[in-house]
């Protein structure tokens, strides 16, 4: 394990948050806040711990899987702790495991909080909060493999580590380019958004806290009721539409860009991320009805949610609380399905629960007829077996985590549906849950112990599970001592 290094990229990453800390801070000196000189004070003391791990630079700069699994782990967690600085030294948010929270919420593009308040918070603290989604919606690592120049050979670990889904693969033939190319299509689209937003008639600072929650699909808002405060159906519609176009894999729009029409639109992911959209937007539109004044009105506030919940957005225009228990119980399986990968959402993905369909169904026909030899396919491609496997062991290890923090979160003595959609919603980094942790209410009344539980399943689904559980092992030394003895 090359220690040095690790700690040397680390240092980096921590440099780097302390500069992205940078516009924030101009926020809060253009409006003469409070919370100026907590950024100030949070910038110097970020950069100066990320400068100290800088001072001794390793001889050896090149790493393999383990250590690019440690440093996506390490500088989530360490970018968490730094990032929670600011509120925690404006004293806006005063116990530090609170401020944690809505750092590593922010970071994961998850979109719990544990404000009652929101609209008390300074300007300043409300763009950092949505700049955390920002920011982790495509990945701190991606940026810094984009702005620095990395061994393209060895930098892909990093990449692999922490993009979402089973498979990362690059656009073209240098990693530093590939990353180029997905900040450049995530700043664009960002960029569309916010400008539909003003033409729709919301203000500046809340266009761009609007796109940046939508564009890394986390869900802060900067207002108690979401998106409901601006009361306008083409802006619900407009942020329904750009939270579905962030939950689509962006290869797609790689090949879009580059007139390779074909490929996007004959991808299976991507075919039944909107099936399944359309089909749970028509069920509980008519499950609702009754409702709403008429079924448009009720697929209006529908198609809101459903785009919301299985984006992994969680903005809310209606407290779906009060829907019947079909509803919701759709949309505690969309929580779970989540959107593509290569995406800014989260949960399982959809190509694994197609991977895992199609294996299911596949082995129901071998155990029918054993001598029948089927491979699955996706994408019109036959997927490796080691694949399959790995997903099938992927989804194991990822109920087993929602099943023990069940366990752990029920120590606090609240309702069941509380206790299970907390765990739901935080793990699949999706923001509201139900009852207690609806679109209305909030995570306060956890106790610090399960705020840190959240923290951790945070952390897990946003990097799905091994980067962060490998940090928490003593697996790389031992396999290392392992092989050296043969």
């Amino acid at each position: 394990m090359n220690k040095r290094l690790i700690l040397f990229q680390i240092g980096s990453i921590l440099i780097l948050e302390a500069g992205l800390m940078l516009p924030s801070l101009g926020v809060a000196l253009l409006h003469s806040e409070q919370s100026t000189t907590a950024f100030f004070f949070s910038i110097l003391i970020t950069a100066g711990a990320g400068l100290l791990l800088k001072l001794f630079p390793p001889q050896d700069r090149r790493f393999g899987s383990r250590e690019g699994l440690v440093i996506t782990g390490l500088a989530w967690i360490l970018a968490s702790l730094f990032g929670a600085l600011p509120f925690y030294l404006s004293a806006q948010i005063p116990s530090y495991i609170d401020a944690l929270f809505e750092t590593v919420s922010g970071f994961t593009t998850t979109g719990s909080t544990i404000l009652a308040n929101i609209e008390v918070l300074d300007q300043g603290l409300l763009f950092w909060r949505s700049f955390t989604h920002w920011i982790g919606g495509m990945g701190i690592l991606v940026f810094l493999l984009a702005i620095l120049p990395q061994n393209n050979s060895h930098s892909m670990h990093l990449m692999r580590s922490e993009a979402p889904g089973p498979e990362v693969s690059k656009f073209v033939p240098r990693l530093r380019d590939s990353a180029k190319i997905l900040y450049q299509i995530y700043i664009l689209l960002t960029l569309i958004m916010v400008g539909c937003l003003l033409f729709a008639g919301m203000p500046l600072f809340d266009s761009l806290c609007t796109a940046f929650g939508t564009a890394g699909t986390g869900g802060f808002g900067i207002w108690n009721d979401s998106i409901a405060h601006y009361d306008s159906v083409l802006i619900e519609q407009i942020i329904a539409v750009f939270m579905v176009i962030f939950g689509i894999n962006f290869s797609l729009y790689f090949f879009v860009f580059t007139g390779k029409l074909k490929n996007a639109f004959k991808n299976e992911e991507f075919h039944w991320f909107l099936g399944i959209i359309l089909a749970a937007i028509l069920m509980i539109a008519v499950n609702i009805m009754p409702l709403f004044d008429g079924f448009w009105t009720s697929w209006r506030h529908s198609s809101f949610a459903v785009t919301s919940i299985i984006s992994t957005s969680g903005f809310a225009t209606v407290d779906f609380n009060l829907w019947p228990t079909f509803s919701k119980i759709v949309l505690c399986l969309l929580m779970m399905v989540g959107s593509c990968a290569g995406s800014t959402g989260g949960g399982m993905k959809i190509v694994r629960i197609g991977i895992l369909f199609k294996s299911l169904t596949r082995d129901l026909k071998k155990f029918i007829n054993p001598r029948i030899i089927r491979r699955v396919r996706f994408n019109g491609l036959s997927i490796d077996e080691h694949v399959v496997a790995g997903i099938q062991s992927y989804f194991v290890i990822y109920m087993l985590i929602i099943l023990a923090s069940i366990l752990l979160i029920s120590l606090n003595g609240f309702d069941l549906t509380t206790t299970i959609t907390s765990v739901l919603t935080t793990f699949n980094n999706v923001g509201p849950g139900l009852e207690m942790v609806g679109p209305t209410g909030n995570f306060y009344d956890f106790s610090g112990f399960s705020k840190l539980i959240f923290c951790l399943n945070m952390l897990l689904g946003r990097l799905e599970i091994y980067p962060l559980l490998f940090c928490f092992t003593l697996s790389a030394q031992k396999s290392t001592k392992f092989q050296s003895t043969f």
